[in-house]
């Protein structure tokens, strides 16, 4: 089993880069680098892109998720609570009232 540090290449600045260890068997590692060398990649940005790509994969999972929610129960939202475009700003109409 062989230990390899890891630091994303592209994705970070050099002051935010983390080190990472992994630990890995000698076959998944071979293969990793194979990989790696066919896409023009170290082992270390191989595995990096693969992360972030999960995570974007993830992020992009749960962005869809939280926009069908919205489409689906807008209406619902709206006729409970009304709808509030500028929250925290002084509703307009009191605001016009007052000026009057």
């Amino acid at each position: 089993m062989a230990c390899y540090a890891l630091v994303p290449r592209h994705s970070y600045s050099v002051s935010m880069a983390k080190q990472t260890n992994i630990r890995l068997d000698e076959a998944i590692k071979a293969a990793a680098e194979d990989r790696a060398k066919r896409r023009g990649l170290s082992l270390q940005g191989y595995v990096a892109d693969l992360i972030e790509a999960d995570v974007n994969q993830s992020r992009a999972a749960f962005m869809a998720g939280a926009a069908a929610f919205l489409a689906a129960y807008t209406e619902k939202f709206e006729a409970e609570v009304g709808e509030d475009r500028y929250p925290g700003l002084p509703d307009k109409s009191t605001e016009s009232r007052g000026a009057a």
